[in-house]
């Protein structure tokens, strides 16, 4: 077991590419850090560094406590579960395990108590004289790991590992690797461009974005403080609603304004966000959860109005999208920092979009009653609300 630390880490490639900028990571001792983002972002590449099978442009990589910039990847004592399992056809469940003692030489019967006490562990005792063609899906990735796990490596690193399976099969084995990987206490690298996985998994979430580190924190931090718009709208399904507004003072504190509503904004908003102090006659970018809204209780001056385009019944609750009376949707460059825009052509649909109304998701009880068409009186929850600045996209914390 070691801790990882990337310090300042870069990689540019050769044509100007820029994958990864100034990543500063930190994994602990036996902890296991997802690193979550879209396609693109440099995740993979980060991975991939720590591995050795990209060289840094610049900064340092430590493995319990040693550089390893220069060292090639069979010294750096870490094992690797890729996303399409390279097993070995011709070999059987217990030849792929013990592959890497073999080329290690371990002594055969120390190979065969570790190999199968390996197998055990991830349910694969009945399975060890079957080929990887004669396996589902979730028991080849089980395989995978074993190989891996059984070289007792300090570090594992897994390239997206369950994007191959089904849905169901991927909910079953995020709880599996979660357990696996507690249970033996190795230090895990994991990527993934799945934010659920990256929740529902790791002990802290790293989110990236064009090549450089947005957030890291545990899951539950990144969930509740987004530190800028992009995480906002990345980490969460349905994702979070956000819209522009202003902010005014009143004489309890701040309202936000949305059409001809005036929204109190409560103790707790403002101080999460001390940044609204500054904010006052001016304009940000509000946002709030879908599970967060609900229909209208009695803070007449927690609620937003509007026209219910559509109506989602998922059976434990439904998904109502409205469109808000008043609420301005985000312009085309607020747009393309909390949804990740690549190309010129995404920047022109933005655009065209820009003076269109706000549409909100709400996440109500199922036994609620509302149609297409019909007004909706939404009520914020307290502590419901975020704030944004409209310009940089960076929380007003």
């Amino acid at each position: 077991m070691a801790e990882v630390l990337m310090t300042d880490v870069e990689k540019v490639y050769a044509d100007g590419t820029r994958a990864v900028t100034e990543l500063n990571l930190r994994i602990d001792d036996g902890h296991l850090l997802v690193i979550v983002g879209p396609s693109g972002c440099g995740k993979t590449t980060a991975l991939r560094m720590v591995a050795g099978l990209e060289e840094i442009s610049s900064g340092t990589i430590h493995i319990g406590g040693r550089e390893v910039n220069r060292l090639d990847p069979g010294e750096r004592d870490v094992a690797m579960v890729f996303q399409n399992y390279a097993l070995y056809p011709h070999m059987t469940v217990y030849g792929n395990i013990a592959f890497p003692l073999r080329l290690a030489r371990v002594p055969k019967a120390e190979r065969d108590t570790k190999v199968r006490a390996t197998a055990k562990v991830l349910g694969l005792e009945s399975h060890l004289q079957r080929k990887p063609p004669q396996l589902s899906g979730g028991q080849r990735q089980r395989v995978a790991m074993g190989r891996a796990i059984v070289r007792e490596p300090s570090v594992f690193l897994m390239d997206e590992p369950l994007s191959n399976l089904d849905a169901k099969l991927r909910v079953q084995m995020r709880a599996e690797i979660s357990t696996i990987q507690r249970q033996f206490g190795v230090t895990t690298l994991y990527v993934t461009h799945d934010q659920v996985e990256a929740m529902t998994i790791g002990d802290r979430v790293a989110v990236m974005r064009k090549s450089r580190l947005q957030q890291v924190a545990d899951p539950q931090t990144i969930y509740d403080h987004p530190a800028n718009l992009f995480v906002a709208s990345f980490v969460g399904s349905p994702a979070m609603n956000l819209f522009q507004a202003a902010v005014e003072r009143s004489a309890d504190g701040f309202q936000l304004v949305v059409g001809e509503r005036r929204i109190r904004i409560d103790e707790q908003e403002a101080a999460q966000h001390p940044g609204l102090a500054g904010r006052a006659g001016g304009r940000v970018v509000a946002g709030v959860r879908p599970e967060r809204l609900g229909a209208a209780g009695t803070a007449v001056d927690r609620r937003l109005r509007g026209t219910v385009l559509l109506c989602e019944a998922l059976g434990s609750d439904s998904l109502a999208y409205v469109a808000v009376d008043g609420a301005t949707a985000l312009s085309d460059t607020q747009s393309a920092l909390a949804n990740d825009v690549e190309d010129a052509v995404e920047d022109e649909e933005l655009a065209q979009d820009e003076t269109r109304a706000a549409n909100v998701v709400a996440r109500l009880d199922p036994r609620v009653q509302i149609g297409v068409g019909e007004t909706l009186e939404l009520e914020m929850y307290p502590g419901a609300l975020y704030f944004f600045d409209p310009e940089t996209g960076e929380a007003l914390d």
